[in-house]
C-alpha cells in the first residue's frame, strides 16, 4: 500500500506512519453520526441575557483587562475570495454578452457602491483606455470583471477575502484585515493597551497579508491609540490529510501520494500555538464599518464576561475539589453549577468519589462562550444538546452532515433549531492553575467527514478533520448565548457588500 520513498513524503510533512493508518482506517469505517438529545433553545442551552447582566458582564469584562492578563484575537483568513465571485465567473464562461442573471445585473447597476470602484475604474481605464461608466454603455462588461478578477487587473478572484477592500469611509477604504485591527481595539485592548491579533493564513498570500499590515497599521495605532502585536501563521503540513481512490487505497499522481488539507479543524493547531488567557474567534469576512460595530462591542464584551464570570466559579469550584474531605453538600451545589450553567448533563446520579472525579473531569477542561444568533435562513451549523461517548450530555455545534438525516426522528430535531452558529466565540484555554491546556486533547476525532472530490479529472476521496469550532472542540465546557443578528454580517458573494451594513 505504501511504498520506499513515501518515507520521505512523510518525513517532510510530519505525518507519522500510524497517523496514515488512523486516516485509512477512517476512509473504511467512515465516521458515526452523532446522537442529538434536542435542539438547543432558550432555556434549553442557549442562555438569554438580560439588561442587568449586561451592565454586570461589561464591568466584568472591562476589570479583567484592566489586569495583567493576556488577551488575543485568533482570525482565520486563508480563504479565498473566488467563492464570492461565483456569479461574476459564471457569467464570464457563458455566451450572453449582457448580464441575465438577477445577480449579475444587481452587480452592475449598483457598482459604484463598492469600495474597490474607485481603484477598478483606475484599472480599466489603464488597461483598456477607457472607464468603468463608458464600458458599461458600449455593453464590454466582459473587460469590468476581467480587470476585477484577473491577475491583469486587480486580481480580486485570486486573492484572499482579508485583502479585498469592503468598507468605504470619508478618507479611505478597508479592508477586512483592517477592521479587524479596528474591533480589536474596541473590544480586546489589554491594560498595556496592546491589542494581540492573529491570523492564519495561506502561504502563498502570507506576503501580501505583512505587506498590507505594514502599509495601514501606523493609522491605526494612531486613530485608536493603542499598540498592536499582529502575528500570522501557516495551516501546518502534519495536518494535511492523504487522500485515496474509490477502493480506499491511497491516491497517487505521478507514483506520488496526494495530500490535502485537513479544512479549518486542523487549526487547533494553531491556536494551541498561542500564549494567551482569553482567545477571540471570529471569521475574517464578518465585519462592518465602524458606525455599526456598536452591537458587536458590546455583545463581544458581554460574552467575554460571561466567560470570565463562570471560568472562576470552576476554577473557585475546582480548588475545592483538590481537598478529598469535601462534603457532600458542597459535591452537589458544584453538581448543580455543572448542570444548570455549563449544561453538561451526567448520565446517572453519582455520589461520594465518585462525583467528586466527574466533576474534577467535567470542570477542568478548556471552556468556550459561543454567540448564536435566531436562524435567519443563513448557511452554517447549529447548537445541539449532544450524548457524548461517556453517555453524559453537553451543548456541542453541529454540521448537518454529522446528523443521521435518513433517521425521521434525527431530522426533526435538526429542523427544530431556532439558532445558528455565526462563529462569534470567546475562549478560556488555561486551567484553574494558570497552565495551557493541550488543545490537541479535547479534539473528538470520530467527528471528521469524507467528501468527493477530483484531480484532474479523476475522482478521489478527501478526509477532513474535525471542524474547528466542532468536533476540534467537543471535550470542552460549552456555552451559547444568544446574540443579536446584527452581530452577523458574512460576506459570501460579493453582492453581499452591498447590503445596507456594509454601506
Amino acid at each position: 500500500m505504501l511504498k520506499q520513498n513515501d518515507n520521505d513524503v512523510l518525513q517532510k510533512k510530519g505525518i507519522t506512519l500510524s497517523l496514515i493508518e488512523e486516516q485509512l482506517a477512517s476512509f473504511r469505517s467512515g465516521f458515526p453520526y452523532l446522537e442529538i438529545t434536542s435542539a438547543a433553545e432558550p432555556g434549553k442551552g442557549i442562555i438569554q441575557i438580560t439588561n442587568d447582566d449586561i451592565k454586570l458582564l461589561l464591568t466584568l469584562w472591562e476589570n479583567y483587562l484592566k489586569t495583567d492578563v493576556l488577551v488575543q484575537k485568533f482570525v482565520p483568513a486563508s480563504g479565498a475570495a473566488s467563492r464570492m465571485f461565483k456569479d461574476l465567473f459564471e457569467f464570464m464562461d457563458s455566451t450572453s454578452e449582457v448580464p441575465v442573471k438577477p445577480a449579475e445585473i444587481k452587480f452592475f447597476d449598483e457598482i459604484k457602491k463598492f469600495a474597490f470602484y474607485e481603484i477598478l475604474d483606475d484599472v480599466c481605464n489603464n488597461n483598456a483606455g477607457i472607464h468603468i461608466e463608458e464600458l458599461i454603455s458600449h455593453g464590454n462588461y466582459r473587460s469590468i470583471l476581467e480587470n476585477l478578477l484577473l491577475k491583469t487587473g486587480l486580481n480580486y478572484g485570486n486573492l484572499p477575502k482579508g485583502l479585498l477592500l469592503f468598507h468605504s469611509y470619508p478618507t479611505h477604504k478597508r479592508t477586512p484585515l483592517e477592521e479587524h485591527l479596528a474591533e480589536g481595539a474596541m473590544y480586546a485592548a489589554n491594560a498595556k493597551n496592546e491589542v494581540k491579533i492573529h491570523f492564519t493564513v495561506s502561504k502563498e498570500h502570507r506576503e501580501l497579508f505583512e505587506k498590507k499590515l505594514n502599509e495601514t497599521i501606523s493609522l491605526y495605532k494612531k486613530e485608536f491609540n493603542v499598540n498592536y502585536s499582529v502575528s500570522f501563521s501557516e495551516q501546518k503540513p502534519s495536518t494535511d490529510t492523504i487522500a485515496v481512490d474509490a477502493n480506499n487505497q491511497p491516491f497517487r499522481e505521478n507514483d506520488e501520494l496526494v495530500f490535502r488539507p485537513g479544512g479549518h479543524g486542523a487549526l487547533i493547531e494553531n491556536l494551541n500555538d498561542l500564549d494567551a488567557d482569553v482567545i477571540f474567534i471570529k471569521n475574517i469576512d464578518n465585519v462592518v464599518p465602524d458606525s455599526l460595530k456598536n452591537p458587536t462591542i458590546i455583545y463581544k464584551k458581554v460574552i467575554a464576561g460571561l466567560l470570565i464570570q463562570l471560568q472562576n466559579k470552576s476554577f473557585e469550584y475546582l480548588k475545592l475539589l483538590e481537598n478529598d474531605e469535601i462534603d457532600s453538600e458542597k459535591l452537589h451545589e458544584i453538581a448543580e453549577f455543572c448542570e444548570k450553567q455549563l449544561y453538561n448533563i451526567p448520565k446517572e446520579k453519582l455520589n461520594g468519589d465518585e462525583l467528586r472525579n466527574y466533576l474534577i473531569r467535567k470542570l477542568n477542561r478548556p471552556m468556550r462562550v459561543c454567540g448564536m444568533v435566531k436562524n435567519t435562513g443563513e448557511p452554517g451549523g447549529g447548537p445541539f444538546m449532544t450524548v457524548n461517548s461517556d453517555g453524559t450530555v453537553s451543548p456541542q455545534i453541529l454540521e448537518s452532515s454529522q446528523i443521521d438525516l435518513n433517521n425521521p426522528a434525527e431530522k426533526a430535531k435538526m429542523k427544530q433549531s431556532s439558532h445558528f452558529n455565526p462563529v462569534d466565540l470567546v475562549c478560556g484555554v488555561k486551567n484553574y492553575k494558570g497552565e495551557k491546556f493541550d488543545l490537541v486533547k479535547y479534539v473528538d476525532k470520530n467527528t471528521g467527514f469524507i467528501s468527493i472530490k477530483s484531480k484532474n479529472g479523476k475522482e478521489l476521496k478527501a478526509l477532513e478533520l474535525p471542524g474547528l469550532w466542532n468536533g476540534a472542540m467537543s471535550d470542552w465546557n460549552t456555552i451559547f448565548v444568544e446574540v443579536p443578528i446584527e452581530t452577523f454580517n458574512p460576506v459570501k458573494t460579493v453582492n453581499d457588500l452591498l447590503r445596507m451594513e456594509h454601506q
